[in-house]
């Protein structure tokens, strides 16, 4: 699979009072994307994969494979726990079948079991349909609306990252789109409903270090979509056929979304978002649980300076991407002589 570096829009200051306000947003975010990495080692990290109803068996062999590869990944690459990765389908049984009721009952549960500081990673797998009013995800027996999604999730108070895979998937951008909550849909329009190749690259590129374009060693939402977006665009190409999908994603609550290639403020909260924790756990050592904290608040620096880039001059981004660089070097060095 071949993949790109895609290249990010900035903010972007043409007056004093614009600069200001620049200034403010930029800060807010810094103090969103700061609250987002400061807590990740104590936070609990909880996925649900929906798999509904395929429509034939070359469908229900493709969804088994994207589910129980991303299932494994999630268990193993992100070491999230057993009991914390939720897997409903329509071949199982009981309440791991994919219907309404049993969406309603594991998100009525995580509701009660999760708070804010914890991860929740919900995903679709399967088809979607759009009758002119009702964008819908097709589970077993009888399905749910963007709306009705919306009314379920709205109350689970949790740090939340919704990628549906499905062909007619934007109206859910529309619908869930929130501040603070990454959403990613397979497409950008209603009107876009062939079969999407999207979920097969985005569960590989959660699982290769090739979609790590920032060499931290972590592979973050953004990087996993800007890299399946990349092989969803190569796909097409390679065949010569217009494609019949465009993925986008929203983290900024505009109910609007943007393509990885494109210029826009989206993707500045979802390139600070991982699914595994931070790297390492906090030392017992006073001394080097102290040097861990100093590097994670860097590389949540960096992160930042990374979304800003555009509205900086190249010297000054140069400057603070150097600066920044040598101190977590250091830091890690010092950890590394102390270990």
């Amino acid at each position: 699979m071949g993949v790109a570096v895609i290249a990010d829009g900035g903010l972007k200051a043409s007056s004093t009072g614009s600069r200001r306000t620049v200034g403010l947003r930029v800060a807010a975010m810094v103090a969103m994307l700061l609250s987002w990495s400061s807590s990740t080692q104590a936070a609990e990290r909880y996925a649900a994969i929906i798999s509904g109803a395929a429509g034939g068996e070359k469908y229900a062999a493709q969804q088994q494979k994207w589910r129980a590869g991303l299932a494994l990944a999630l268990k193993t690459i992100f070491a999230f726990d057993d009991a914390n990765v939720v897997v409903l389908d329509e071949e199982s049984r009981g309440t791991s079948k994919a219907t309404a009721e049993n969406v309603r009952r594991l998100l009525d549960d995580l509701r009660r079991r999760v708070n804010r500081e914890d991860t929740l990673l919900l995903v679709f797998f399967g088809h979607g349909t759009f009758d002119g009013a009702d964008a819908k995800f097709n589970l077993v027996g009888p399905d749910l609306s963007a709306g009705e999604w919306k009314a379920l999730l709205d109350p689970i108070a949790v740090r939340m990252i919704v990628v549906n895979t499905t062909e007619s998937s934007f109206p859910f951008l529309e619908e869930l789109s929130q501040k603070g909550r990454v959403v990613i849909t397979a497409t950008d329009s209603a009107a876009q409903r062939f079969a999407t190749v999207f979920p097969e690259y985005f569960v590989q590129a959660l699982g290769t270090q090739e979609s790590d374009f920032d060499k931290n060693g972590r592979v973050s939402i953004w990087e996993a979509f800007a890299a399946a977006s990349a092989a969803v665009k190569e796909y097409y190409e390679q065949r010569g056929q217009l494609s019949t999908e465009r993925p986008l994603l929203d983290d900024d609550g505009d109910r609007t979304g943007r393509e990885a290639e494109a210029p826009g403020e989206d993707g500045r909260l979802a390139r600070t978002v991982y699914l595994n924790p931070e790297p390492g756990t906090i030392s017992a050592d006073v001394a080097i649980a102290a040097l861990q904290r100093q590097r994670a608040a860097l590389e949540a620096q960096l992160d930042n300076l990374k979304s800003r880039k555009d509205a900086m001059s190249d010297e000054t981004y140069q400057m603070e991407l150097e600066r920044l660089l040598i101190q977590i070097a250091k830091i890690g060095q010092q950890i590394r002589s102390r270990s």
